[in-house]
């Protein structure tokens, strides 16, 4: 969606949109409410900024699809679409800041038993949110839990990986490396 320097004109934009299938005269009453409604809430409370009063309307997509369930236009949808609980920030935080703690404090037991319990917390949150697609959670968590799960499994169950300290921590930065990129990506690629 292009957007201009007024937001009260592209959130009626989308809704309209959305509305399309609408009969003309009930669409232009339904955009009509909603910019006399956005006009008198902005009479009532002009200290309130313009983007709480389109949030508190809600999704323009939900109203608009509310508005065609309502007129029973075929193939509108019956409910207005999810809302994530959780920040996307928070799973892919979970995914990497306790890793980038362990290669700093590798001694700490408990805290690599925290590690691990949050990055399985992470992993669910980040399979179950609304903010991306499955094929997007698939590719994710494969670059952020997977890949490095399985190269720490080889790094230290087999005799492949080179012995030593030095060696050890280019393996765990390359590690953190490839996890920031899987998160840099998801967080580029959530839904809005």
């Amino acid at each position: 969606m292009k957007t201009t320097a007024d937001p009260i004109r592209d959130y009626l934009a989308v809704v309209e949109r959305e509305a399309s299938a609408l009969p003309v005269e009930r669409r232009q009453e339904l955009l009509a409410d909603l910019a006399e409604h956005i006009e008198v809430t902005r009479a009532e409370q002009p200290a309130t900024p313009v983007g709480d009063i389109l949030a508190g309307l809600g999704d323009p997509r939900a109203i608009a699809a509310t508005a065609l369930a309502e007129a029973g236009v075929q193939g509108a949808a019956a409910a207005p679409p999810r809302r994530g609980k959780v920040h996307p920030l928070v799973p892919l935080l979970m995914l990497t800041v306790p890793y980038l703690l362990v290669i700093l404090l590798p001694d700490v037991y408990a805290l690599r038993v925290g590690s691990g319990v949050f990055r399985i917390v992470g992993g669910v949150l980040l399979c179950t949110s609304v903010h991306w697609r499955p094929r997007q959670k698939v590719i994710g968590g494969t670059v952020v839990v997977l890949l490095p799960l399985v190269a720490s499994l080889i790094w230290n169950e087999t005799t492949v990986a080179p012995a030593g300290e030095l060696p050890a921590l280019v393996g765990n930065l390359i590690s953190l490396a490839v996890m920031a990129v899987g998160s840099v990506w998801l967080w580029r690629s959530r839904r809005s």
